[in-house]
């Protein structure tokens, strides 16, 4: 015979009795009759026509053979009842559908109640035992009550190992999620994994939002980290306001009352967390949720306020990591400098160090010959004094020589104290806008006086004006110096040329000296400190080796540069400045 189609099973109208889980859309209990005699199947649904338990009425679906039985349970894995004979088209039909569901499709929360019309052909004792069947009845003792007692005993103990399912997979499920939850580093992704975690716990396709309330923020300030289904547009939303009412209004409540709602088609979870952040989430379910899934809920919630608190305290440690790296890298960047400094300093003491030991060397060398000239002299005029001999003519020629002598001393002493304090090159400049003409004029008509005792000559070719920006004294101390050499190493009666001048839009002085000029070894040490040329001065002057290398850094630190050039043969020399005008200057 053909199995019974979908569209003749009776569903019958549940009553509601105030149970757990009843609702008048409740689902109903399926239940399968295999049975080969069609008047089973009349009697049962004749007796349980208003069969209800726990609100929910009865959905009766029938075979009439083992083979549609097989067929029936594949299509209906939910089938709470089977109401099966056993003698159908074989002796053994039932028993053999009996390992099918147990064997082959695994199924083992379906009652099984076997009905037989010939006990003796299965008897009750050796069916019990080598069969997982529930119940073992005769068709002729099964009455309308007994019937009705016997399948809501097995509905009931369906319905246990139903709750026991649905408790053993949903902690399966929080088992397996917690780890991977508390794997996650940032609040969004959190709250992605509880949505889709607790829509799989629930075996639900339902939507659901979740928002966060900072320990920080004001009472009315939250931002929603997911969504769900038609929620998900509100992801990334930073006030609560933007919501629309109905859901503003249950998260308000849920974060003010601080607990856990179950409504018939919503839910709406409250998590507090020991670091003072609160949570909410709010779930479409679309049905009131059986006590098993309440309870499961409530117990992964307990979990996932572990859950945030890592994510906030990782939080924490990533802002702590940032702020030691920042202070890290200050304090790197401070010891950097101060190291920088030291080296600077150590270096100026180093070179200062060098520079008095060339000072004293210095002096050793060139205040020898003047005490030497003081000494010798101070002797013969003690002699002159002891023989008796001290006529006023020669003791004065002494004099006159020890002065001299003392004098020049003086001198070399002054200029060796001056050139100390500027011989190590830290050189400061202090710019202002200046004339180079007026400055080179200057210089040149306060050696003239110099020049005009040897008996020397000095010609100016000066411009009107060469404006610039420098340090006017640093500038008349470099331009004193080359000037002043002029004079020194010129001889008696010598020529010498100062001009000052334009070239290419920049201001360029010469000097030009008539002495015997320079050696080609002069040329790499010109411009050294205490370098000793082949030249002497003509007058008697004293010389520290240090002038011309404190008139390059002048110089230098002016943008410009210092040269020498030789007239040819014995005809002296040329020194070359040439510096910046005010519009190239450098400037502070």
């Amino acid at each position: 015979m053909a199995m019974a189609e979908e569209s003749d099973v009776i569903e019958f109208a549940a009553e509601d009795s105030g149970l757990e889980a009843a609702s008048a859309a409740a689902r109903p209990w399926k239940v399968a009759i295999i049975d080969d005699d069609r008047a089973v199947h009349e009697g049962t649904r004749f007796a349980l026509y208003d069969y209800s338990l726990n609100g929910s009425g009865l959905a009766l679906l029938s075979a009439y053979s083992a083979e549609e039985g097989r067929a029936l349970l594949r299509d209906h894995p939910d089938v709470a009842v089977v109401l099966l004979d056993v003698v159908m088209e074989t002796d053994s039909a039932g028993l053999d559908l009996v390992g099918f569901i147990r064997q082959e499709l695994k199924n083992d929360t379906v009652r099984i109640i076997l009905r037989t019309g010939q006990p003796g052909q299965a008897p009750e004792r050796r069916v019990i035992v080598d069969f997982d069947i529930n119940d073992y009845k005769a068709k002729t003792d099964l009455t309308a009550d007994k019937l009705f007692t016997t399948l809501t005993a097995a509905l009931r103990g369906y319905q246990q190992l139903q709750r026991m399912e649905e408790t053993r997979r949903g902690l399966e499920i929080i088992i397996d999620a917690t780890p991977t939850l508390f794997d996650f580093k940032s609040m969004q992704r959190l709250a992605e994994g509880v949505l889709t975690q607790i829509a799989s716990l629930l075996v639900l396709d339902c939507a659901g939002i979740l928002v966060l309330r900072d320990v920080d923020a004001a009472s009315q300030h939250f931002s929603v980290l997911a969504g769900s289904g038609c929620y998900r547009s509100y992801t990334g939303c930073s006030e609560v306001k933007l919501l629309a009412p109905e859901l503003k209004d249950a998260i308000q409540r849920a974060f003010e009352q601080r607990k856990t709602e179950f409504l018939p088609t919503r839910s709406v979870l409250y998590i507090g967390t020991q670091s003072g952040s609160e949570v909410v989430v709010l779930l479409e379910t679309g049905r009131e949720l059986s006590d098993t899934h309440r309870s499961l809920v409530e117990i992964f919630c307990s979990r996932l306020s572990v859950g945030f608190d890592n994510v906030a305290l990782y939080a924490q440690l990533e802002q702590a990591n940032r702020e030691l790296e920042r202070r890290v890298a200050e304090r790197t960047q401070e010891l950097t400098f101060a190291n920088r400094r030291l080296e600077a300093q150590w270096e100026r003491a180093r070179r200062t160090n060098a520079l008095q030991s060339e000072i004293l060397e210095t002096v050793a060398h060139d205040l020898k010959n003047p005490l030497s000239v003081i000494l010798g002299r101070a002797e013969m005029l003690d002699e002159l004094v002891t023989s008796g001999n001290a006529a006023a003519d020669k003791m004065e020629a002494q004099v006159v020589q020890i002065k001299a002598s003392a004098r020049r001393l003086t001198e070399m002493v002054n200029q060796l104290m001056s050139d100390a304090s500027t011989g190590v090159l830290d050189i400061s400049v202090h710019w202002e806008d200046l004339d180079l003409a007026n400055l080179v004029r200057e210089v040149a008509e306060s050696n003239r006086t110099l020049a005009a005792r040897k008996g020397q000559s000095m010609s100016l070719a000066i411009s009107d004006r060469l404006m610039m920006r420098g340090d006017p004294d640093r500038l008349r101390e470099a331009l004193d110096n080359v000037i002043g050499n002029a004079v020194k190493y010129s001889p008696l009666g010598g020529e010498i040329a100062v001009s000052a001048t334009q070239e290419a839009g920049e201001p360029i002085v010469l000097v030009s000296d008539s002495g015997p000029g320079f050696a080609p070894e002069d040329r790499e040490r010109m411009f050294g400190r205490f370098q000793r040329l082949s030249a002497k001065p003509t007058g008697g002057e004293s010389s520290t080796g240090l002038g011309l290398s404190i008139t390059k850094r002048i110089i230098e630190l002016h943008a410009g540069d210092i040269s020498v050039e030789s007239n040819g043969g014995t005809s002296g020399s040329t020194f070359v400045v040439r510096l910046k005008s005010a519009a190239d200057a450098p400037g502070p």
